[in-house]
């Protein structure tokens, strides 16, 4: 069974920094695809990154988040990690990393369509 785990959340000062990790047990995530998104309360989930699989070299992201965060990937340690600098308080959100198994187009990359295996969330707080 494949099972995603965040970790790193936590309360940070406007203007802060923290770094989230997402693990996996039973596969190795340099072989799909992985996203993270954020679920803020009353709205809706919002995709925020894509790496790529194998290198990683290739990332995605929101237009609300360009600039200030950055995703990555240590396949020697089976770890895709979201650096989020600048953070502000509508950063404000439970965040979630997700495997795309099936290798989808583009246009679902920061869609929840496109992602078959979820995390349960991590919280993280930005407030002073």
């Amino acid at each position: 069974q494949v099972q995603l785990v965040e970790s790193g959340g936590g309360l940070v000062q406007p203007g802060g920094s923290l770094r989230l990790s997402c693990t996996a047990s039973s596969f190795t995530l340099d072989s799909v695809d992985i996203g993270w998104f954020r679920q803020a309360p009353g709205k809706e989930r919002e995709g925020v990154s894509r790496i790529r699989r194998k290198s990683g070299t290739i990332t995605y992201y929101s237009d609300s988040v360009k600039g200030r965060f950055t995703i990555s990937r240590d396949n020697s340690k089976n770890t895709v990690y979201l650096q989020m600098d600048a953070l502000k308080p509508e950063d404000t959100a439970v965040y979630y990393c997700a495997a795309d198994a099936r290798g989808r187009i583009t246009s679902y990359y920061l869609k929840e369509s496109g992602y078959d295996y979820w995390g349960r969330g991590t919280q993280v707080t930005v407030s002073s």
